[in-house]
């Protein structure tokens, strides 16, 4: 039965986002679904597409090998990453009326700068999409008692996810998440109550609370010593700054109707994240009190699959149904949107000019052929992490290097600061390009400290400011530039 729910829950959501693919008539509504959409889904959109896999799996495994503490990057830098957005860049971004968020570097700096931030952007999503796409193999390989193999449940996952972002793009993501966000919060929250009341469960939710935090697992600040300090706002820093220059997060806001929605759309989703990622955290502390010797099995194992089996032990199966069901909406929201999102960088900022006189029309085939070549990478790293034994969790965390050194300092120079150049963008570009993979490659060790890329974001800061103050752009540039200030 859990099997059958599973494939009748894969073919609705397939099926669903065809039926969206009939509302796309050009690139402006595959892209950014006609700037249309009302508040309550665009906070759906950046709610559920940033509840992913690694929130209901990998969070919660962090929990249990470590403490509140080692979740800085994820949930605490992601949620603030989207409500920093929402605060001080989505009004600026909304109002240039921008395809994509590499277009912004084409108008405020040039082509190169363009091309090379959106190479970064795109790069950083291997790790995120591969993550969600993992988490579908180890959730088909776990529905079937091994009978499909993490492998396959790769192959599998996919080619669902392909399918309906190919046709719907935009209105196929807005679609599924609106129903997926409902299925998530509903879903883990009768979980959550069912673990707390059943017979044998952990008798309410103050009892896991307390056992937790008797064990310490509250401690969120880090030593008073400088190396866990910088280690601690690194990871903060790395996951709320470097997601900053993020195409889905900048997409989601741009389906917005007006910009006001963009920023409150944005900010509310990024809330309600950060409150709603306590649920996977109580549920896997709910395991660990349940089940002790199946937790402690699994982490020596895979932390990431202690939940998943909990679940399929304990719980009948009308639970099964619905957690495997959230579980299912969570993973392909996200993994949907995180598809989308490169694979239009890619095709509008990267090949459409070496491809000229495209119409709108060939321009959305490109767009989706461009999908499909994502996908097919998505697949192949996927499995190469699976064979390196690469969390979930570590994945994501790992996306947003690139950014934080590449793109994010010409994109917060280029919005807030006039004197912002083009010399400054590639300087800084260069720069932080430089030493973050001269310390990663010569001093590894760093990564316990100070991590070789943060002092590349450092880098970059020192290069934008010091381009822009000796080369500043001719006034002749200025004038035939659009203002974003």
């Amino acid at each position: 039965m859990l099997i059958s729910f599973t494939f009748l829950y894969l073919l609705a959501s397939i099926a669903l986002g065809l039926y969206a693919a009939t509302k796309v008539k050009n690139l402006g509504d595959y892209v950014s679904a006609g700037r249309s959409l009302p508040i309550w889904v665009v906070t759906a959109m950046v709610f559920a597409t940033w509840f992913g896999a690694e929130t209901v799996l990998g969070i919660p495994a962090e929990f249990l090998e470590g403490d509140l503490g080692a979740l800085i990057a994820d949930p605490f830098g992601a949620a603030l990453c989207l409500i920093l957005f929402g605060l001080f860049l989505a009004r600026k971004l909304y109002r240039m009326n921008l395809l994509t968020l590499g277009d912004f570097y084409r108008i405020r700096f040039d082509r190169r700068v363009e091309v090379v931030a959106s190479v970064a952007i795109a790069i950083s999503y291997l790790g995120w999409v591969s993550a969600q796409i993992m988490a579908l193999g180890i959730v088909f390989n776990v529905l079937s008692d091994g009978y499909i193999s993490v492998f396959n449940g790769v192959l599998l996952g996919t080619a669902v996810v392909l399918i309906y972002t190919l046709f719907g793009g935009m209105w196929s993501v807005a679609m599924t998440t609106f129903v997926q966000m409902i299925v998530i919060v509903l879903g883990l929250l009768f979980i959550a109550w069912y673990l707390a009341t059943m017979e044998g469960g952990t008798g309410g939710v103050m009892p896991v609370i307390e056992h937790a935090a008797q064990a310490e697992k509250f401690n969120f600040w880090p030593d008073l010593n400088a190396i866990a300090m910088l280690a601690f706002m690194s990871a903060l820093l790395t996951m709320g700054l470097g997601s900053l220059a993020q195409q889905d997060v900048f997409q989601r806001a741009n389906t917005a109707k007006n910009e006001n929605i963009a920023v409150w759309g944005t900010v509310s989703g990024g809330v309600i994240y950060l409150f709603f990622a306590a649920v996977p955290i109580f549920l896997g502390y709910s395991a660990y009190l349940i089940n002790p010797e199946l937790v402690a099995t699994f982490m020596s194992i895979d932390a990431q699959l202690v939940l998943p089996h909990l679940v399929k032990e304990h719980l009948p199966i009308f639970a099964q149904v619905i957690f495997y069901g959230a579980l299912l909406s969570v993973i392909m929201s996200t993994a949907s949107a995180t598809m989308l999102a490169p694979s239009v960088i890619i095709s509008e900022n990267i090949l459409k000019d070496f491809i000229k006189g495209l119409s709108d029309r060939y321009l959305l085939l490109l767009t989706r052929g461009v999908v499909i070549a994502f996908a097919l990478l998505v697949a192949i790293y996927t499995l190469w992490a699976l064979e390196q034994e690469t969390s979930i969790h570590k994945m994501v965390e790992n996306a947003y290097k690139v950014t934080l050194v590449v793109a994010f300092v010409p994109l917060v120079a280029g919005l807030y600061w006039k004197r912002a150049s083009v010399a400054g963008a590639i300087l800084g570009i260069l720069l932080g390009l430089i030493v973050w993979l001269t310390l990663e490659w010569l001093v590894p060790e760093l990564e316990d400290s100070l991590p070789a890329h943060f002092i590349g974001f450092f880098a970059a800061i020192f290069g934008m400011i010091l381009g822009s103050l000796k080369w500043p752009n001719r006034e002749a540039d200025v004038v035939n530039r659009p203002a974003v200030l």
